[in-house]
């Protein structure tokens, strides 16, 4: 298999190889969990659709539903909380967080500003990211929505949450 310069390196893949799910031989074997975990992380960098992958990282159909199916089952949660977990216990985690959340301003097409993309006052979904809603609230700037993201002090994300 050849490797791309941006591939994980043999001690990155050590390190996450022990806790990826193993096949249980229902299904057929699956393709090298590296190979598909490089596919992955190179259309995250890139941003290249699904069918674009190079032919490297094996069928794109493969990345695809192994990215699909380890999201809906908390393959890629438990993983991140495992490898935070080992790196915590060797003490290469600094636990001074820094919490950011910049606002993203919405501009006139989020429907919330007066105008010409105005609603109708009964119309309007509801502020706050409910059922319907869009998550947009008032701030001196005008409407916004924030992004909340937990960093160690070597600025490597801990945890997401949202608001």
């Amino acid at each position: 298999m050849v490797m791309g310069r941006c591939d994980l390196a043999d001690a990155e893949w050590e390190r996450l190889r022990p806790f990826l799910p193993v096949s249980i031989g229902r299904c057929g074997r699956w393709r090298d969990h590296r190979q598909v975990v490089n596919g992955i992380l190179h259309r995250v960098r890139t941003g290249v659709q699904w069918r674009d992958l190079p032919e490297r990282f094996g069928p794109w159909k493969t990345v695809y539903e192994r990215h699909r199916l380890w999201s809906a089952d908390g393959t890629w949660e438990r993983l991140l909380q495992q490898v935070q977990a080992e790196a915590d216990a060797a003490g290469e985690i600094d636990w001074d967080i820094a919490v950011d959340a910049p606002p993203s301003f919405k501009g006139g097409h989020s429907g919330r500003t007066p105008g010409r993309y105005a609603v109708a006052e009964s119309r309007r979904p509801p502020s706050g990211g409910g059922a319907g809603g869009e998550g947009l609230g008032r701030s001196r700037g005008g409407f916004t929505t924030k992004l909340h993201l937990s960093a160690d002090g070597r600025c490597r994300p801990l945890f997401r949450y949202r608001r």
